[in-house]
């Protein structure tokens, strides 16, 4: 029985099918161990993009329900949770690992609920959010220092510490995953967090922090305050509280998040945007490259930061693979998320009118369309925010299509004749976060990934890899790296401790 058929699951889609909405959902902040509502009483709206339909709301907070977060993180750091022992943090980090996958059917309905991502995909990500927690678990008690050799008069070693209190800014495409890749990390070198999940995916951030704390998380280690950017977003990276910042999102919000937390000197890890090329050799393996694209940009609808949104091909092989690509795509049908279709919708109204405005302007400015290029609707309710699987075909280095980030099921074509064409066209862009190879050629793969501009490359299979690989960008799409070992260095600091013993 696959999950998205587990009674569970199923009963649960029954329900918003029927009702258009689900029982036992939170609604107020969680901060210091429970849910609570915003200082001011005000509630937002959340919205189902299969249906374009709100179906819930939640705490709109401020800069008094961030001060209230911060304050709990900081007594919680002081009193408790820094001073809990790394093999005790292990066990809870444990204990929450298995409870969100005691809980996946639940999370996965609501994540796909409120994100609109499809079914089976939302079950992944539960099953990356409870792997964070298993792999940052067994971390817990390695964080050790160094000896360092001076003389026989003096000893000197150092020692990993928490840094403090961390915020989590989580974005709309991944927020179960992105908060478990962020805040699993920070508990295991014994910080605490607030984390302001994105304004229209406010809800599996409530439910995993309410989770952590059954698995024996103390109060105040783990808070959560919803609301907009503004409102509450803004308060928290500028907060005199916080000593790092975990920011995922675009790079206007990047720069300004960056400039917000440089008034405090606050440490900033960025992952920013992308626009990945998936670069497909004329040797290599055209089914498992057909594959590879067609997930690479049409998962969760495109809106992805690592998307492979460019297919930088071989002339020999572009034609035919562009056409066949075509074909594949044109089957990706939409549907509500619930129900696991062939294609999910965006994540909201005004997502699928940017990425819809990219599309027109390609197409005004003479480019090719070679499928999709419009938004659509779920044919069972002709509701919700879908845009159409779609290909743009031959198109120039500066051409805006492949400049600028759309965000969206839309995959832009490049053409090179000789592979150090297709190295220039690969690093062509300002982003530089990730980037895909298929080639049959194992040496020249290889040689090839130690010249693209990218903080990971795949070979022969996109999105490879796990929470044991780090993760991250150079250039504009970001600085610092996620998961793996390199992930808990974010949230350490190192004294050194130097002593005469003569």
């Amino acid at each position: 029985m696959s999950a998205p058929d587990h009674p569970q699951a199923s009963a649960l889609v029954a329900e918003v099918m029927a009702t258009g909405a689900l029982t036992g959902l939170p609604q107020g902040h969680f901060i210091d161990g429970g849910f609570v509502a915003a200082a001011g009483g005000a509630l937002m709206d959340t919205f189902d993009p299969s249906r374009g339909k709100a179906f819930a709301t939640f705490a709109a907070g401020d800069a008094q329900d961030i001060d209230r977060a911060v304050g709990s993180a900081r007594r919680a750091l002081a009193s408790n949770w820094r001073r809990t022992t790394p093999a005790e943090r292990g066990r809870i980090l444990q204990r929450a690992a298995a409870l969100i996958r005691a809980e996946s059917h639940r999370l996965a309905v609501v994540e796909a609920l409120d994100a609109g991502k499809r079914l089976s995909e939302a079950y992944g990500d539960v099953g990356s959010a409870a792997r964070a927690f298993e792999y940052y678990a067994g971390a817990c008690d390695k964080l050790q220092g160094d000896t360092i050799p001076l003389d026989d008069d003096h000893l000197a070693y150092t020692v990993l510490e928490p840094v403090g209190v961390c915020a989590q800014i989580v974005p709309w495409n991944y927020p179960l995953a992105t908060m478990a890749r962020g805040v699993a990390p920070a508990l295991a070198a014994g910080c605490t967090v607030v984390v302001k999940p994105a304004e229209t995916t406010p809800l599996t951030a409530l439910l995993l922090s309410d989770l952590l704390c059954r698995a024996g998380l103390p109060p105040g280690v783990c808070n959560v305050v919803t609301g907009t950017g503004t409102e509450a977003g803004a308060p928290l990276v500028a907060h005199p509280g916080i000593q790092h910042v975990t920011f995922t999102g675009s790079v206007a919000t990047g720069i300004g998040v960056m400039q917000a937390a440089a008034t405090q000197v606050t440490h900033v890890l960025l992952e920013l945007g992308g626009k990945s090329p998936v670069v497909v050799m004329g040797d290599c393996d055209v089914e498992q490259a057909l594959q590879g694209v067609l997930g690479a940009i049409y998962e969760n609808a495109g809106q992805i930061c690592s998307a492979g949104s460019r297919l930088v091909i071989a002339r020999p092989l572009h034609e035919r693979f562009v056409q066949a690509l075509a074909e594949r795509a044109r089957a990706l049908t939409p549907g509500h998320a619930l129900t696991d279709p062939g294609l999910g919708p965006v994540n909201s109204a005004a997502q699928l009118a940017r990425i819809d405005g990219h599309v027109q302007r390609a197409r005004a400015r003479g480019v090719r369309v070679v499928t999709g290029g419009h938004p659509t609707t779920d044919p069972a309710s002709g509701r919700g925010w879908f845009f159409e699987p779609t290909i743009l075909d031959g198109l120039s280095p500066d051409d805006p299509a492949v400049q600028q980030e759309i965000f969206g099921p839309v995959l832009c074509v490049q053409v090179f004749d000789e592979p150090e064409e297709a190295l220039a066209l690969a690093n062509g862009t300002d982003y530089a976060l990730v980037a895909g190879v298929y080639t049959r050629d194992f040496a020249a793969a290889h040689r090839l990934a130690r010249e693209l501009d990218a903080g990971q490359v795949y070979i022969n299979e996109y999105f490879a890899g796990g929470i044991q690989v780090p993760f991250g960008g150079n250039r504009h799409s970001g600085f610092g790296r996620e998961r793996g070992l390199e992930g808990l260095r974010n949230y350490c600091r190192i004294k050194s401790v130097a002593a005469r013993l003569s």
